[in-house]
């Protein structure tokens, strides 16, 4: 099998250009290509998804315990993996570098393909590598990929440095071209549910990196066995008697979850239904709702637009429908969005309104401590700190003084500073993306939580028809 870590010297060198390239290339070559992104990312994994054809997964040293990294790892490896970085191969938050790229290509025997951003760059360039090599000699830095070259000219005097002065391969040498950037946002790349285009885009980067990347040699640099399987690594199925509905808006405004929440929710009894909040006039019939993060102010005057299925969801909460809403999903509950100058109404299901702002409001990792209002069962086992991510540029204002929180932020900003997890009836809403990994397995939680309220309403119907008898 091959496997393959793709990362680079530091942020913006065009890693993410690069993996969605090779990803392309060689899923036209015909092989099944598995992506995985370092990292707590939506944007990148959607590209990645798009241009493999198969769920990009997220592996997260900081998020996930190294047990967790490894069965996620194996339960998905395909016959050749490829798996995406953040920022530069050794940065990460830690001093000792244990939640860096280069722990993770430890942790995973990963072969590193590192992307030189080489704008400018002669003879310094070798240094460059040599002190990558040099920093921790466990990392196998199998070959490096020369981006953003001036010409024909750039490209010999950068090979015929590093033929001279290092023993690392050229892979491959990408001209700069203005035609393979993708749109950015503040998040990064523009999400592939938003650009009408992506597949045309992915085609012409993939066709690009093929003419441009040897990938023969790199198929034939990142052979490895396949690592073992850990115990842990399969999912089973809950036995459940029926299945519940569960709502998912899966839109270009809501795009940000991640497939291994999704399998939890089918795997603890969901049958997820997808809906359109730009052109679905009614909601579908669904026991529960869950709107995960996206960009609503951009497709602002189209939600604003779609009146009925924003009456519908706001009685389907007021009326106690359990719901579930992270970050995007969260502005579009609000009573509105103030975004470029113009107030923009949405469902009106949260007592408060939402601010755009030029600068993040929170962002990176977040540790919460749950609170005793939190709605959902609670596991055997107390959770005293859950780890999870936010990355917000909008505030929620003017809320009631009386609002109910379900977290205690200890690290991280969340909708107040010291609160998240806004709890309205039967909803949980806040900035904070959570992932069902470690001891944070919400999705189990809130399918348990559907279950019991629809119990109770059986036995409250039950009880009125008595009572009418």
């Amino acid at each position: 099998m091959n496997r393959m870590l793709i990362s680079a010297a530091h942020k913006s060198s065009g890693k993410t250009m690069v993996s969605i390239g090779l990803c392309a290339a060689l899923r036209a070559r015909g092989h099944i290509v598995q992506p995985f992104k370092k990292g707590p990312d939506y944007i990148d994994p959607m590209w990645l998804s798009q241009a493999t054809g198969r769920e990009c997964r997220n592996l997260d040293l900081y998020l996930m315990a190294d047990d967790d990294v490894v069965a996620t790892y194996a339960r998905h490896s395909s016959e050749l993996d490829l798996i995406e970085g953040n920022k530069g191969l050794y940065d990460g938050l830690s001093l000792d570098g244990s939640n860096s790229n280069a722990a993770l290509a430890k942790l995973l025997d990963l072969p590193v393909f590192l992307v030189i951003d080489a704008r400018g760059m002669t003879r310094g360039i070798a240094p460059l590598i040599l002190g990558y090599q040099a920093f921790d000699k466990d990392i196998q830095i199998a070959g490096v990929i020369l981006n953003k070259l001036g010409g024909s000219r750039h490209e010999s005097k950068l090979r015929e440095v590093i033929e001279h002065y290092t023993d690392v391969p050229v892979i491959g040498a990408i001209q700069y071209d203005e035609r393979l950037s993708i749109i950015e946002r503040h998040l990064g790349l523009m999400p592939s549910n938003e650009s009408i285009s992506a597949n045309a885009k992915i085609k012409q980067i993939g066709e690009a990196i093929a003419e441009q990347v040897d990938l023969d040699k790199l198929l034939s640099l990142s052979q490895k066995k396949p690592l073992k399987t850990p115990s842990t690594a399969a999912i089973t199925p809950l036995p459940v008697s029926e299945r519940i509905r569960i709502g998912i808006a899966r839109d270009r405004a809501f795009g940000f979850y991640y497939a291994d929440d999704l399998d939890a929710l089918e795997a603890a009894g969901a049958t997820l239904v997808p809906f359109d909040t730009l052109s679905d006039r009614h909601l579908p019939e669904v026991d529960a709702i869950y709107i995960g993060g996206g960009f609503p102010e951009a497709c602002a005057v189209e939600l604003e637009a779609n009146t009925s299925l924003r009456a519908e969801i706001r009685q389907a909460i007021a009326d106690g429908m359990p719901s579930y809403a992270e970050c995007g999903g969260l502005m579009y509950l609000s009573r509105s969005i103030d975004y470029q100058g113009r107030t923009y109404e949405m469902v009106g299901a949260i007592p408060g309104d939402v601010v755009m702002h030029a600068k993040p409001v929170g962002r990176g990792y977040v540790h919460l401590e749950e609170d005793a209002a939190h709605p959902w069962p609670r596991p055997s086992a107390p959770v005293n700190l859950i780890k999870a991510h936010e990355f917000h540029y909008s505030s929620l204002e003017n809320l009631p003084e009386d609002s109910r929180f379900a977290y205690h932020v200890k690290r991280g900003y969340g909708i107040a500073g010291k609160r998240d997890g806004l709890i309205v009836n039967n909803l949980l809403a806040s900035y904070t993306h959570l992932r069902t990994i470690g001891s944070c397995y919400w999705a189990t939680r809130f399918v348990a939580f559907i279950r019991r309220q629809m119990m109770q309403r059986q036995i409250e119907s039950i009880s009125l028809s008595e009572k009418a008898l």
